[in-house]
């Protein structure tokens, strides 16, 4: 069985917005269900549960009661791998140690499917998969961005997306190893299964699966809806 977990709980600050970004409205659905929506209309996702805050939940449940893969909520943490780790354990409930749980931002309603696909055939043979893109750009260090302290090697850098896809129990244990002060310092899906030592591998990313952060991301996806 392979089920998302989308996390919709964050508040946003680079998008001016009273509303949370992933709820804003866009041709008629908020973002999260456009992502929702993706994610669902995937053959080899069986089940989708969103992390969301109660007040968001029955407005999400009436903008999608046609999805029939909408298995739930889960209340969301104090940080992003927090809020993984309450989704992963009400997922215990329907998924086993070897299924794949595939982690999703809300903001991410562009996602192909054949992303999702390469990230699936390549946990088939490892713990985990994280798309990637290269870094185009000359990458240097700094302390406080104020002047430049060094240069990191372009080659050796890479820039990750979501969704992430994991075999589900040995992500679950990876989440629930560290205490909860260093989740706290954590940000990125992979990073506790790095720490555990899974084995995580690279997939392409794609430019088109881009995150909503600022206005200029959600003009961009508002054009790309329009058809502009």
């Amino acid at each position: 069985m392979t089920a998302a977990l989308v996390l919709s709980g964050g508040k946003g600050t680079r998008l001016i917005s009273e509303v949370p970004k992933q709820y804003l409205k866009v041709r008629g659905q908020m973002i999260v269900s456009h992502t929702i929506r993706k994610l669902s209309a995937v053959n080899e996702i069986d089940a989708v549960r969103v992390v969301a805050d109660e007040y968001w939940r029955e407005t999400l449940t009436a903008e999608l009661k046609d999805v029939t893969k909408l298995s739930g909520f889960s209340e969301p943490g104090e940080n992003r791998q927090l809020s993984i780790l309450n989704g992963l354990r009400d997922m215990k409930q329907c998924l086993s140690d070897d299924d794949v749980v595939i982690i999703q931002d809300a903001v991410r309603p562009l996602t192909s499917d054949e992303l999702i696909r390469g990230l699936l055939q390549a946990v088939s043979r490892h713990d985990g998969a994280v798309p990637v893109l290269p870094m185009k750009d000359t990458v240097y260090l700094s302390d406080g961005g104020a002047s430049l302290t060094g240069r990191l090697e372009r080659d050796r850098v890479l820039a990750g997306q979501a969704p992430e896809a994991f075999i589900f129990g040995k992500y679950l244990a990876a989440m629930e190893a560290p205490a909860k002060e260093e989740l706290l310092r954590l940000s990125g899906s992979a990073e506790p299964a790095l720490l555990a030592g899974m084995d995580i591998v690279t997939v392409p990313g794609d430019e088109r699966n881009f995150k909503i952060t600022t206005n200029e991301d959600l003009d961009r996806f508002v054009r790309i809806m329009e058809g502009a």
